[in-house]
């Protein structure tokens, strides 16, 4: 790998990339259903994800008008809740913002922090604004600037969302830097003009042989190395 050079802003993704979001939905689960086995943490984990993203999906394709995911984490929760046995709205409503309460994983913070001293760090996220900045705060993350793709009402991969992304960085696409532990987030930011920078995370989506980034990182603490050696 030659080095990632020329760069002026790095963007970072939020959900799988900073913070752990399956381990976070899954022990927001387990700490809401009446009965917590394992079994049913993870059909209710399968049943969340399956409709977020097929929402999702369906907003892209025009085949639903614009939701936050303030609207469809609030959906999922009443599914979770009608399969689960869940009745009391308290703990519904409590599990609908469970992706506000996210943990980073360990090295998020410190990583963002020395990446930060020498460049202009952006997050984006499919995330609605109020769930980024929540999340943000719960999560100790740290950035000059969090986007949302709801500010385009829009989802990743739809161009939009990295275009929001480009216009906010001030500079040319190809000196622009996303990372992402999903290599489906990377190749829309790919096709973009954006430069690329996959890092392995636990349930990301790794790249196939075909892929061509920038750099791929077995962890955070490589990329920040990378970025700001002299």
């Amino acid at each position: 790998m030659a080095g990632i050079r020329d760069i002026e802003v790095v963007v970072f993704d939020v959900l799988g990339t900073l913070v752990d979001e399956p381990g976070g939905l899954r022990a927001e689960i387990r700490a809401a259903v009446p009965a917590p086995g394992d079994a049913l943490v993870e059909e209710s984990f399968s049943l969340w994800q399956r409709h977020r993203e097929r929402e999702q999906r369906r907003i892209g394709q025009g085949r639903r008008a614009y939701a936050s995911t303030d609207v469809i984490d609030a959906e999922a929760a009443q599914l979770v809740a009608d399969h689960a046995g869940l009745t009391e709205p308290a703990a519904i409503a409590r599990l609908a913002t469970a992706s506000r309460r996210l943990p980073p994983w360990d090295d998020s913070a410190a990583g963002l922090d020395r990446i930060a001293r020498r460049f202009p760090v952006v997050g984006l996220s499919n995330a609605g604004r109020t769930a980024l900045l929540r999340l943000a705060a719960h999560a100790g993350l740290r950035w000059h600037q969090g986007l949302s793709a709801e500010s385009v009402r829009a989802y990743k991969p739809a161009p939009e969302v990295y275009r929001l992304a480009v216009d906010t960085a001030g500079c040319p696409p190809e000196r622009v830097l996303m990372v992402a532990a999903h290599a489906w987030d990377l190749r829309a930011a790919q096709s973009n003009g954006i430069r690329t920078a996959y890092v392995r995370r636990p349930g990301g989506d790794p790249p196939t042989d075909t892929d061509e980034f920038d750099g791929w990182f077995d962890e955070l603490g490589q990329l920040v190395d990378e970025l700001t050696a002299t």
